[in-house]
């Protein structure tokens, strides 16, 4: 909008200035998943992850810099598209930012960004890959662990995984922890949560996805068989860590799929089991 500056700098001095509500405490992981999802928005962390939320057109409320990195910051955020508001840059020495924060500010950078609705599940498989829909799908059950599901994240979208889908009591993508150790690729891939679970499971089916859940169980079959005769759809069903996938899930799959094991191991942490899954059905051509 023409007259509108792109940026309002604001340099502060005060970790208790009563502006930075968004950035306080955030290492409190209960306070935080309470916190963004009901105040509509989420905290990208470093250069990176911001240029990558930008870039899949996600908006900044506000941002909170130390003044090495507001340089750069200002290129990034002055080259974004418009969209009639301009962006609150708060720049603040780094021994301030511990202060308001409670941690070491990673590459001296937090955006607190607008939370974009959550689209269908039929949306998103029919999205994907430019709008030729969905082919790999990756389902994470009730995964707790925030790193874990950044780890997946970005195994998913190194390996061309098509979509996410996270169920219910899956811990949110957009936690900062999250995005941070995927290193922002949860804005590459396309995602939503499917609820209800397991009965999500006949809407994937609906969709011609043949279901896969990797789990131990005497009738499961070796990954090798995947992989050597890949269905055309197929969604890869990864559980909770400790326990797995739940048994109704389990039995609401169209088959169980065991990772071929050595050393007497008999599991992977589900990010680590996701990558190799991934890996071995992948599209070819």
């Amino acid at each position: 909008m023409a007259g509108v500056p792109a940026l309002d700098i604001v340099p502060l001095t005060d970790p208790d200035d009563e502006r930075l509500a968004d950035y306080v405490s955030l290492t409190d992981v209960a306070l935080r998943s309470r916190h963004e999802p009901a105040k509509g928005l989420y905290i990208a962390e470093s250069s990176t992850v911001l240029g990558r939320a930008l870039a899949a057109g996600h908006r900044p409320r506000s941002v909170l810099v130390s003044p090495r990195w507001l340089p750069d910051l200002t290129a990034m955020l002055e080259s974004r598209d418009p969209d009639g508001e301009p962006v609150r840059v708060y720049v603040a020495e780094p021994a301030v930012l511990e202060v308001i924060t409670g941690f070491h500010v990673h590459r001296g950078a937090l955006a607190s960004m607008h939370r974009p609705p959550l689209p269908s599940v039929a949306s998103v498989l029919a999205g994907a890959r430019g709008g030729a829909g969905a082919r790999r799908v990756a389902v994470l059950e009730d995964v707790v662990d925030h790193t874990n599901v950044g780890a997946a994240f970005r195994s998913a979208a190194a390996i061309g995984v098509d979509a996410v889908l996270v169920t219910p009591q899956c811990a949110d993508p957009l936690y900062r922890r999250s995005v941070r150790v995927s290193m922002g690729t949860v804005f590459q891939v396309p995602w939503t949560r499917i609820d209800p679970w397991p009965s999500g499971i006949e809407t994937l089916r609906e969709a011609g996805f043949v279901t896969a859940a990797l789990a131990l169980s005497d009738d499961s079959v070796s990954l090798d068989v995947l992989e050597a005769d890949a269905p055309e759809r197929l969604a890869l069903v990864l559980g909770a860590e400790g326990d797995g996938l739940k048994p109704a899930t389990i039995a609401a799959a169209d088959l169980t799929v065991r990772i071929p094991m050595a050393g007497g191991v008999d599991s992977l942490n589900v990010a680590a089991a996701g990558a190799v899954a991934f890996w071995a059905t992948r599209v070819r051509d």
